[in-house]
């Protein structure tokens, strides 16, 4: 979603703000703006560098703020690109969130006499902070009165928001405020740094302060204060990132999303580093140990996410109940909350999420909180809103993930709840000492395996060839590997765009059969398991109908070749954790016929890596 970027130092801000928004292009957005105190507004539409050629080299002072926006309300243009500034344009502000009551604010504005420019929501809060400056003062004076004006503004908005803004009342202070959207604060010698997102802050500094909702931070160069809406002090202590710049870069590689696929061996092997231990065959998380006793009385399991994190728990969903023998299930978090979820005590809610901060997945968190349910969070970045809102929060290491579509984070999540499954089936005693060991030494040789699989891409690149001149496609697998036939056609239709539906292979007879031809080709999970003779008849069943068949199989299966149009291999492993190796020939199928349908695989069309917004 939206960016925001803001500094105030030594430094030129012009070039720390530009580069920030570079950073945090991955997050998605159509028009981009930046204010410099003493240079000026410069918006435009479209891509960063537009931004910078725009504002040239005399364009420089020592404080400003910056945004990207991802439209949500108005078209992506200048006019309704941030920062926005209020009637005397002495105050701007940037915003991510939505504003849910900004019509009856933005009428009764207009009937006050103020002249609203854009057709955004983030427009009001400018006026709303001129407002009260005027109410008060007949104008701006002086700090006091801008973070008074700010906390009455505040006061008054319904919805979310992440928040950075300056007045001509009060040079050389960034005011930042949070509600259900993230604000960083970096620390600096001399410097602050704000920020949406910690990847515009890794090159300047590693210790940072988060926001929490309901926080108000008054920022100079020296020093930042915290505050509440009640106008409570709040101390807090600062943390430490370990990601840097470095981690963010391409490298070798044509596209960051090659890149993180490339990386999966590595992101498996850092979510089980420490947790994994092989020769007593358990898994280990002393974020759990408080948890422990509760996690031994839960007697239902809910997997919460959205997209890719919700095909994750669908799989998570078959490791819990195999190995803790419990009822578990995956619900789609943006449908969670207002479907009235029957949850007590004795229900845990396991939320993943790779930002800790999509907006669904936290109002599901929420939600369980406030129905007793003991609650989980499964994400990547540290000190996220879903880990600290959550009972637990287990993060799996996966490091950034810039390309758009989520592939490296996948794999860790999947190995995470291989884990969490491992660990719940013992502490509740339902495995077997010689069923956890063979998971556990099985686990351990997966990212070799998937290694193995990322060193002959040839037949996949073959795949995606023929595959690329198609505008539809199927995707088909059963039991654990129908959530991996999901992701498939995810990742697909964000690619390439072109048409993908997933069904569990057995359903194909009960409808989707009828769209098969020779136009129509399918992707299938065929897996030598205990589902494998039921696949081959699915398959049958399409190349009757003239359908082309593109094959996941197993290394060995030579009945396969003979139904498959084309056959990618991979390794055998324990049923449980083959998902983690048959997601990774369609990762590599989705990037290999985007790039060969000429798209920009890293920033698909009308998507967003984070998404803060409801």
């Amino acid at each position: 979603m939206c960016g925001i970027v803001g500094y105030i130092g030594k430094r030129n801000a012009t070039a720390v703000l530009i580069e920030g928004l570079r950073n945090l292009e991955y997050r998605g957005y159509d028009s981009a703006g930046i204010f410099i105190e003493g240079a000026g507004l410069v918006k435009v539409q479209g891509h960063v560098d537009n931004l910078a050629q725009k504002v040239g080299d005399g364009f420089q002072g020592t404080a400003g703020i910056a945004h990207t926006r991802w439209a949500t309300h108005g078209e992506p243009n200048e006019t309704n690109a941030h920062p926005h500034a209020d009637c005397t344009e002495t105050i701007h502000i940037v915003h991510n969130g939505i504003i849910e009551n900004y019509r009856e604010l933005k009428d009764r504005l207009i009937r006050a006499g103020h002249r609203l420019k854009s057709e955004t929501d983030s427009e009001v809060i400018a006026h709303l902070v001129e407002e009260e400056h005027l109410k008060k003062n007949g104008g701006p004076a002086g700090l006091a009165s801008f973070e008074n004006a700010v906390l009455a503004a505040l006061r008054e908005l319904n919805g979310t928001y992440g928040i950075a803004m300056m007045s001509a009342a009060a040079p050389s202070t960034i005011i930042a405020a949070r509600r259900g959207s993230p604000i960083v604060i970096g620390i600096g010698d001399g410097e602050r740094f704000i920020a949406s997102d910690v990847a515009p802050l890794a090159r300047y500094t590693k210790e940072v302060d988060y926001l929490e909702d309901g926080e108000i931070a008054v920022i100079n160069t020296s020093s930042h204060r915290i505050i509440t809406l009640e106008e409570k002090i709040v101390e807090h202590a600062s943390k430490k990132i370990s990601w840097n710049i470095e981690q963010a870069q391409k490298g070798m590689y044509d596209h960051f999303m090659l890149k993180e696929i490339m990386e999966g061996p590595e992101a498996v092997r850092a979510a089980c580093r420490g947790r994994l231990i092989v020769p007593e065959g358990r898994a280990a998380f002393e974020e759990l140990e408080p948890l422990r006793k509760k996690l031994r009385k839960i007697k239902r399991i809910v997997i919460v996410g959205c997209g890719t994190a919700y095909h994750a728990g669908l799989v998570g969903k078959h490791m819990i109940e195999a190995c803790a023998k419990i009822p578990a299930e995956a619900a789609i978090a943006s449908e969670f909350r207002y479907s009235d979820p029957l949850l007590d005590k004795t229900t845990a809610v396991l939320a993943i999420s790779q930002s800790g901060e999509t907006a669904d997945t936290l109002a599901a968190v929420r939600e369980a909180k406030r129905k007793g349910a003991l609650t989980i969070g499964f994400v990547n970045v540290v000190g996220s809103t879903i880990a600290r809102e959550a009972d637990a929060a287990i993060y799996y290491h996966a490091g950034p993930e810039i390309g758009v579509a989520s592939t490296k984070a996948f794999l860790s999540q999947m190995a995470t709840l291989a884990l969490f499954a491992l660990f719940l089936g013992r502490e509740r005693g339902t495995m077997a000492s010689g069923e956890s060991n063979r998971i556990t030494e099985a686990l351990a040789l997966i990212p070799e395996k998937i290694e193995h699989i990322l060193a002959k891409q040839d037949p996949i690149f073959k795949m995606a060839k023929t595959l690329s001149g198609f505008n539809h496609a199927a995707f088909i697998g059963r039991s654990n590997h129908m959530a991996i036939a999901y992701e498939g056609a995810l990742k697909l239709k964000e690619i390439s765009y072109i048409h993908a539906e997933a069904f569990a292979a057995g359903e194909m007879k009960h409808g989707p059969l009828a769209m098969i031809d020779e136009q129509f080709p399918t992707v299938a999970i065929a897996l030598q398991d205990g589902l494998y003779q039921k696949m081959i008849s699915n398959l049958q069943e399409i190349k009757a109908r003239r359908g082309k068949i593109f094959a996941i199989a197993t290394e060995g299966d030579k009945e396969i070749a003979q139904l498959a149009d084309q056959v990618m291999y991979i390794p055998a492993t324990l049923a449980m954790l083959s998902p983690l190796l048959s997601v990774v020939p369609l990762q590599l199928l989705a990037y290999h016929v985007g790039v060969l349908r000429g798209y920009n695989v890293d920033k698909p069309r009308n998507l967003a890596k984070s998404v803060t917004v409801e």
